[in-house]
């Protein structure tokens, strides 16, 4: 039985039957799911090549509180808090297990136990604490060294590096021991133990970690700075919607969870290790894709994230600059120029696909990233990233990549990419998948229009090859094949061609864009990944069927295996857990298909449409061009607030321009602009001068 009285808090007194489905708890560097004898640290991998998967951390705070009267059970997860509490309630005493890892120190796990009299007794009262712990690792040699302030601790290094020659990273732990059992004694009403867990990758960084703890525990700060630091990430967005709790709990648990796998807004230390489908929580050997980086981060997670934390996203671009070197190895390796992102990525940004032919033909990965680099310039107009932080290098070399791999057909005048495998992988070996080559094609234009900005010189060829390169159509059915020479009607596992409306953006007639869900949905795997209903959904909206949408995101519900509102990556249950893919697909169905924000070169353009249960939405601290908004969209009226402006000079305004009447009206801060307007009609906010010299 789970509670529903408060949609940020998951509640429930029974655990689920599949341990898979106990809550992940993470923090951008540590990923631990509840009661689990192992964890995961970002960028500790074990093994070479397609055997590289995250390594098996042990965890000493694997404990399970019982007591040995008769209690009730209730177990819940807080995301306003991220702490997980397990309460046991007897006649005489109630015990309250509580676990985090930190959200502002993200070195640290924490284990609490209050125990607390119900009744005046002369008895002690106990609570056991029984741990599945064993220093021992099958990814790491462990050996114990000198105890630290009364701390234990071990270290070791994984096995096998990534690639020859590649380091192995070493692990270091110091925690405070757990007894067997804790005692109230019969003089006390209630007494408090506090243990730390401190994960690092050297000494002194986990001595410096634990000091910091004892610190914050003496002075009673240590859980109040990580509730602090959740706060303050929550107050920089809100994502909620009236008429659906359903809805709205999962679209809260979404949230959660993808802003649990990202770093913290103060880490400037630009180690992030990217985002896995599974999370940090999830990706031991043979288990959630073993932990790697796939599309899904740039593609899936990063839109709804970039919306509202501009520092996140960058840290997904630093983690791409900082595989530049593995990219142009793989390029190289496939006797091309440029840069080759890997289909599955972990630190050095070569290869590590257990299996050939995937990182050998899923090649839009390249455009995928490039992507999220185009988006993020959009939204936030920050050059630096491009100039110091060398985004620049990784969308010039994969604009290089596509010149050097396709091939010209003098047949029909066009540049070809041959042999490759669409997002929809039940094909491979293909010619022209016609999403591969669409984001070839914006992926080059970008590279053009970044070189223009910059002053650089762009090659001549990535003009010729974006304006030629061939987007597979078919005039008589008036719809967009997948690859040449398929077969209308034939399966598609997921999303594919309809990503070429949302997120690619590829012009095309309402007429086509109508085909092309309309023939895909049909055939589309109902057992397939998470992440299709989502996009489905968006184009629905974008032609105004908004209940026709809102049906098939109701699909999605399927994945949500509660009741901690952990998603499986099939409906069935099967595949990666904690699927956070399909999570972020779930959430941009929300943020770019209700509100229809399109992130575009020159404004944020929007045409909201909600369907017919949905009151209203409400998105608070959306982030564009370093200004801070909230939205609030009812049916036909829209209500922005601007509570922070980016530019404190005279020359920089954003205003909202209404396009049926060419009405501009501008945003103050602090004050509310409400307007009606018209069903279907696109409206934009943009800078009233643009910075960019275009």
């Amino acid at each position: 039985m789970s509670s529903d009285l408060d949609p940020y808090v998951f509640t429930t007194d029974t655990l689920p039957s599949d341990p898979r489905f106990l809550p992940p708890l993470a923090n951008g560097l540590l990923g631990w799911r509840v009661f689990n004898s192992v964890l995961h640290m970002g960028g500790v991998y074990n093994g070479e090549g397609g055997h590289c998967h995250r390594a098996d951390v042990p965890c000493p705070v694997a404990v399970k509180a019982e007591m040995e009267d008769a209690v009730q059970h209730i177990y819940s997860l807080n995301t306003n808090t991220g702490i997980f509490t397990h309460t046991l309630t007897s006649a005489s005493a109630t015990a309250s297990q509580s676990l985090y890892c930190h959200r502002f120190y993200p070195n640290m796990i924490v284990m609490e136990v209050l125990l607390e009299r119900q009744v005046t007794s002369d008895q002690p009262v106990s609570v056991n604490l029984l741990s599945s712990f064993t220093p021992q690792s099958k990814d790491i040699v462990f050996e114990t060294g000198p105890g630290y302030k009364g701390g234990s601790y071990i270290l070791g290094q994984t096995s096998t590096a990534e690639f020859p020659g590649g380091s192995c990273p070493s692990v270091h732990l110091i925690w405070t021991p757990v007894p067997s059992t804790l005692v109230l004694p019969p003089e006390q009403s209630q007494a408090r133990w506090g243990f730390i867990l401190v994960v690092a990758n050297s000494l002194d960084s986990a001595q410096t970690s634990f000091d910091e703890a004892l610190g914050l525990m003496a002075t009673g700060n240590l859980r109040p700075s990580h509730e602090k630091a959740w706060k303050e990430l929550w107050l920089q967005s809100k994502v909620e919607v009236s008429g659906s709790h359903d809805l709205n709990k999962a679209l809260i648990g979404c949230m959660f969870y993808l802003l649990s796998a990202f770093p913290s807004i103060h880490d400037d230390s630009r180690s992030f290790g990217g985002v896995s489908p599974g999370g940090l929580s999830n990706g031991g050997d043979g288990q959630d894709y073993w932990g790697h980086v796939f599309w899904d981060q740039d593609i899936w997670m990063y839109p709804g994230i970039a919306l509202f934390y501009p520092k996140l996203a960058r840290a997904v671009l630093e983690y791409r600059v900082g595989t530049v070197d593995g990219a142009k190895d793989n390029a190289q390796k496939q006797g091309f120029k440029g840069l080759k992102f890997p289909w599955e990525s972990a630190v050095s940004g070569r290869e590590v696909c257990p299996e050939d032919i995937y990182g050998q033909q899923e090649i839009h990965i390249n455009g995928d990233v490039t992507l999220a680099f185009q988006h993020y310039l959009y939204l936030t107009e920050d050059l630096s990233m491009f100039k110091e932080g060398r985004g620049s290098e990784v969308v010039y070399g994969v604009a290089e990549y596509w010149v050097s791999r396709v091939n010209w057909n003098p047949d029909d005048q066009m540049y070809h990419l041959l042999g490759v495998m669409p997002p929809d992988e039940y094909y491979y070996n293909v010619n022209n998948s016609v999403y591969t080559n669409a984001a070839a094609k914006l992926s080059l234009q970008f590279a053009v229009e970044l070189a223009n900005l910059l002053q650089d010189a762009a090659p001549k060829e990535w003009q010729e090859v974006a304006e030629h390169i061939k987007i597979p159509f078919d005039q008589e059915s008036q719809y967009h094949p997948e690859f040449d020479g398929y077969t209308k009607g034939h399966p598609v596992k997921q999303a594919d061609t309809v990503l070429l409306g949302y997120p690619l953006g590829l012009p095309m007639p309402p007429e086509v864009r109508r085909n092309d869900l309309t023939i895909y949905e049909q055939v589309t795997d109902p057992n397939g990944p998470a992440m299709t209903w989502g996009m489905f959904a968006i184009g629905w909206l974008e032609l105004g069927e908004a209940e026709k949408a809102q049906l098939l995101l109701e699909k999605c519900f399927k994945n949500i295996q509660g009741p901690f509102q952990v998603w499986s990556e099939s409906s069935d249950g099967s595949g990666a857990v904690n699927f956070l893919t399909g999570m972020g697909g779930f959430l941009q169905a929300v943020l770019f298909g209700y509100t229809g924000f399109r992130v575009q070169k020159d404004c944020l353009a929007f045409s909201p449409l909600l369907p017919n249960d949905i009151q209203e939405l409400c998105l608070r601290g959306m982030n564009y061009l370093g200004s801070k908004m909230d939205w609030l969209l009812r049916k036909e009226e829209v209500c922005i607030i601007l509570r922070e402006q980016s530019h404190s000079d005279d020359t920089f305004d954003l205003q909202v321009v209404l396009k049926e009447s060419g009405m501009k009206i501008p945003l103050t801060p602090g004050k509310p602009v409400t307007f009606h307007r018209q069903p279907g009609s696109i409206c934009k906010v943009e800078s009233a001068t643009s910075c960019w010299p275009f």
